[in-house]
């Protein structure tokens, strides 16, 4: 055997090593950036035209690098939207990436394809949408929220030979996630915000609506509602929205990236009445699907319009247009060509643990949510903004400044203890910064959110 295979071996044991280590821990710190005149200090030139190779290589990532990053699953992580992959979907997501699938085309991925669409069909099915809705995992919120406004815009476009010529507008709220106006800025539309960052209610999309003036009317083509907001966990009013968009012909598109996992959860179900309405939703597995990043997901209502949208053409590309003789083509569905099959680890997952221990570990979300809130309510030295909303909960320190919110979260987070960030709410006319919890890992205990909370006093 040559020298080189007998280093390959060795090294993908020690990898294998690695992760078992990883998704075996269950006490660990949760990480630390460091800047990177620092880490350039720690491990030197890595990158050589000799090579250091792999085993020191390894070894300086496991003693230095890999301690320079915030581990998202930590159970004390608690800003922004964390993740929390379960055990099995990490560990396929070594498969996926061993098995190098290029998941654009049935006839180059069509085991992996078939795995993402058996799990796809299960998200669809949360939704409640009609027969022929379908949907392609994608990089992430912001790529599926991109897929889905650039197929409005070009059906928009499609209905009369005026819009070709006209920039487009889209209405959304204010509490929507960032990612809605960076997205327009790629694709070169306008975006109206209604100025709430609480529920937008129908009746205020529709009385925006009526103060446009005829020009700004004749370039709206789309209205994008929040299926779970990512500072509060907000729930816009999605039958409403559902009416106005059908009244005035509009594309009724739902952004759950963060919120969509808790359409498993019974509890909270009953919230989402009238996402089944919409054109087209965004739903991050990576996110409260227990999925590892990146994985995001588009669906639509009328997957033959997205098709017209993205589908591309190159003659290098014609033998893999017949979906008749191969099959389901994710890549005709959104914005990119070149994928991985990133919905693999999240099938295996599902697969392994059914879709009922799904249902019980977003409701242990929603539940840590409500216990936080209680504990809120107990203590004198806090006190909450508003109710909790599915795993979010914002609260104030009593008599705390900005500063005072910055320099507590960098304490924390030095010390190895908690990541938790503090964010603003709009009250009245001005802006508060607050802070917040957004509950995603299932191992975070009633003891975590207490000492958190106490280390406050």
């Amino acid at each position: 055997m040559h020298k080189i295979d007998i280093d390959l071996i060795e090294m993908t044991l020690d990898v294998m090593k690695y992760t078992i280590d990883r998704i075996s821990k269950t006490d660990d710190v949760i990480g630390k950036p460091q800047k990177a005149e620092t880490l350039k200090a720690l491990v030197g030139d890595t990158v050589t035209k000799e090579g250091i190779g792999g085993e020191n290589a390894f070894n300086l990532w496991k003693k230095h690098l890999m301690h320079a990053n915030v581990k998202i699953d930590h159970p004390r992580h608690l800003a922004f939207v964390p993740a929390s992959p379960t055990r099995a979907a990490v560990m396929f997501d070594l498969v996926t990436s061993a098995s190098s699938i290029h998941g654009a085309y049935w006839m180059e991925g069509a085991g992996g394809i078939f795995c993402e669409n058996e799990a796809m069909k299960w998200i669809v099915s949360l939704t409640g949408l009609p027969q022929g809705a379908f949907g392609v995992f994608t990089s992430g919120g912001t790529a599926a929220n991109l897929s889905a406004i650039v197929t409005a815009r070009e059906y928009w476009r499609s209905l009369d030979q005026k819009n070709q010529n006209e920039k487009g507008l889209i209405i959304t709220s204010i509490g929507a996630h960032s990612s809605i106006k960076a997205m327009a800025k790629v694709v070169d539309v306008d975006v109206l915000l209604v100025d709430t960052e609480d529920k937008l209610q129908g009746e205020a999309l529709q009385n925006t609506i009526n103060s446009l003036t005829a020009h700004q009317r004749q370039r709206l083509f789309a209205v994008v509602a929040t299926g779970g907001t990512t500072n509060a966990g907000i729930i816009d009013d999605l039958n409403g929205i559902a009416k106005v968009c059908n009244k005035e012909h509009l594309w009724f598109h739902v952004d759950a990236a963060y919120g969509g996992g808790a359409l498993v959860a019974d509890s909270v179900r009953h919230l989402f009445n009238g996402i089944e309405r919409a054109d087209s939703i965004t739903i991050d597995p990576h996110k409260w699907m227990f999925s590892p990043y990146d994985c995001g997901a588009v669906i639509y209502k009328q997957p033959e319009l997205a098709k017209k949208a993205h589908a591309q053409e190159g003659s290098y590309l014609d033998i893999f247009k017949d979906e008749g003789a191969h099959g389901f083509n994710p890549t005709d569905y959104q914005i990119q060509l070149t994928r991985r099959v990133r919905g693999l680890p999240l099938w295996f997952s599902l697969a392994t643990h059914g879709t009922d221990r799904y249902k019980q570990a977003v409701e242990r979300g929603i539940e840590l949510a409500n216990i936080a809130g209680k504990m809120i309510e107990d203590y004198k030295h806090v006190e909450l903004v508003r109710d909790p909303s599915l795993s979010c909960v914002l609260y104030r320190r009593k008599g705390w400044q900005a500063e005072d919110y910055r320099n507590w979260t960098f304490d924390n987070h030095n010390k190895g203890f908690a990541l938790v960030t503090p964010t603003k709410w709009k009250s009245g006319d001005t802006f508060e910064t607050v802070s917040r919890f957004c509950f995603i890992n299932p191992d975070t205990s009633e003891e975590d959110i207490k000492a958190i909370l106490e280390s406050m006093l």
